[in-house]
């Protein structure tokens, strides 16, 4: 099969060694952390290329034509976009004009679970549990009377982008300089959001339908995190305390879980998986409450993947875990997407139609 390979790349990863800040520029420090590096690109590339034709396709301005004149059986889709609260659902829109198929969900919900609170207002709809939260431009958006802590996070950005030590407040002073920073720094809402002082985890799913799959959960352990920081995978944690030098033993995989807390987490994660309508993966990040219950924090339909063990990357360590290597879990991604196609194409699964 010839698969094109669709992905933006950054030349460098996030090295900054303070976390994003207001600065003189318009543009924050993190702009390109959720693009993948050379390294990554090369790996996806290479387990592709075990078992078909490959032709990279950087996710630019000139992508239409390549994409036009390749003509491709199907597109590996890794695109996050740049510009547009709609970034990540570009290339499957071009594709989707061009009627050529691609792994992973359509643009609906590539759109939706982008914007956190879209998302939550689907999972509280679908009576999915969800932390309660508020969309704000401002402080006095908000009630006077809250239960704090608190935590403050970018609407519209993935890979803890804006969501640092300072995202979790314990008082109004600090809510109101936190919100304040993500609507001048990233120049969109900001989402207030319950805290839960429970564990966390990330669940790793692969498939559609019935047949989804899900990989050995990922805990995070935010006791291994330097002391005096608060207890949330935040920027600092995920891109600058975290080195491959010296990776932090920040994740447990299997997590450690009683069989009904499992239970619970598979189940909530099923549930958001199908009510967003996602295709072929899908990573959620769960967290308990302070009575131990799980909530859905979000979804990542563009999972990350850094390909190497001490780079801490959760989808590849859930399927390390389940007995997969890296190309293994490529080539299933392809082969899932591969499979609905053709149960679409049949007129088998209505739930999964791609255009």
């Amino acid at each position: 099969m010839h698969i094109a390979f669709a992905f933006n790349m950054r030349e460098v990863g996030p090295t900054e060694d303070e976390p994003p800040s207001c600065s003189d520029t318009d543009l924050p420090d993190d702009l390109y952390a959720e693009w993948d590096d050379s390294e990554t690109i090369n790996a996806v590339a290479a387990a592709l290329a075990t078992e078909h034709q490959v032709s990279l396709v950087q996710a630019d301005l000139d992508a239409f034509e390549k994409f036009r004149h390749l003509k491709p059986d199907l597109v590996f889709n890794m695109a996050e976009g740049l510009h547009g609260i709609s970034r990540e659902a570009q290339i499957p829109a071009l594709l989707e004009m061009l009627n050529i198929p691609y792994t992973g969900s359509d643009p609906t919900t590539l759109g939706i679970c982008l914007d956190k609170g879209r998302t939550k207002e689907i999972l509280s709809w679908n009576r999915i549990p969800t932390p309660g939260f508020w969309i704000v431009s401002s402080l006095a958006e908000l009630p006077e009377q809250l239960t704090y802590p608190l935590i403050v996070k970018p609407c519209l950005e993935g890979s803890s982008k804006g969501v640092t030590d300072k995202a979790l407040v314990y008082d109004r002073q600090q809510l109101a300089a936190q919100v304040e920073w993500v609507n001048t720094t990233y120049q969109q809402s900001a989402l207030v959001e319950e805290f839960l002082p429970g564990r966390e985890f990330t669940v790793a799913m692969i498939g559609n339908g019935q047949d989804i799959q899900i990989l050995p959960i990922v805990e995070i352990d935010f006791t291994s995190l330097p002391g005096g920081v608060n207890p949330i995978y935040s920027y600092e944690a995920k891109w600058i305390w975290d080195t491959e030098a010296k990776p932090l033993e920040i994740f447990t995989c299997p997590a450690k879980l009683e069989p009904l807390l499992q239970a619970q987490i598979e189940d909530i994660c099923r549930r958001a998986f199908q009510a967003l309508k996602c295709r072929d993966w899908c990573r959620i990040d769960v967290r308990l409450d302070a009575h131990g219950h799980p909530s859905v924090i979000e979804l990542n339909p563009l999972p990350g993947i850094l390909p190497r063990p001490e780079q801490n990357s959760c989808f590849p360590k859930a399927a390390r875990a389940a007995g997969l290597s890296y190309e293994q879990l490529i080539l299933k991604v392809v082969d899932t997407a591969a499979a609905r196609l053709f149960n679409q194409d049949r007129g088998t699964d209505e739930n999964c139609c791609l255009l």
